[in-house]
């Protein structure tokens, strides 16, 4: 109660107050707008505005209370789903790694492949040249020994031709003619 009138002992003890005449008077200004405060206060009260306005007051806090909330589990679920993506681009760079080292392996294994088929390729045709090679020297000798042997044959036909009587010359041509045939094939 000693707050209630505090207010307006306050406003009466004032030097201007006791200059302009008696506060609590209906010719004091001071004092209608006093007395037209504390009916506009009484008005409030009675109509419950505080407690309407405390009403409000709750609700928008309630409001924004629950959009904190909402604001709260959306930035949860973003940082979650930030990390889901982290971790798959992280797994995406680790089989893109594991893909070129993979590509890296096969292409080594297919140099040396191709290596050795080369090796194996160029050991192929050396043996054919080789082989080729051989068979022309056999044939080479054979040609030698075969033209070696038709002048011996000449020669020995032309000694004998002339130490020897026709009859005797025909029989011995005959007979080397036989043995060459025979030793050739």
């Amino acid at each position: 109660m000693m707050r209630k009138l505090s207010l307006p002992l306050a406003l009466a003890a004032t030097p201007a107050a006791a200059a302009t005449g008696p506060f609590v008077s209906l010719r004091n200004t001071d004092f209608i707008v006093l007395l037209a405060f504390l009916v506009f206060i009484g008005i409030l009260l009675y109509f419950k505005v505080p407690s309407a306005i405390a009403g409000l007051l709750d609700k928008r806090a309630a409001t924004i209370k629950a959009e904190l909330e909402e604001a709260r589990a959306l930035r949860e679920e973003a940082q979650t789903i930030l990390a889901s993506y982290e971790r798959k681009q992280k797994e995406m760079i680790e089989q893109s790694e594991m893909i070129v080292a993979s590509a890296r392996k096969e292409a080594m294994a297919a140099a040396e492949k191709a290596k050795d088929d080369l090796k194996v390729s160029i050991q192929r045709r050396l043996k054919a040249a080789e082989e080729q090679i051989a068979s022309a020297e056999k044939s080479a000798v054979k040609e030698v020994r075969d033209r070696a042997v038709m002048v011996a044959v000449a020669a020995a036909g032309e000694v004998i031709a002339k130490s020897m009587q026709e009859a005797e010359q025909a029989a011995l041509i005959d007979a080397a003619i036989g043995e060459v045939e025979t030793r050739l094939h």
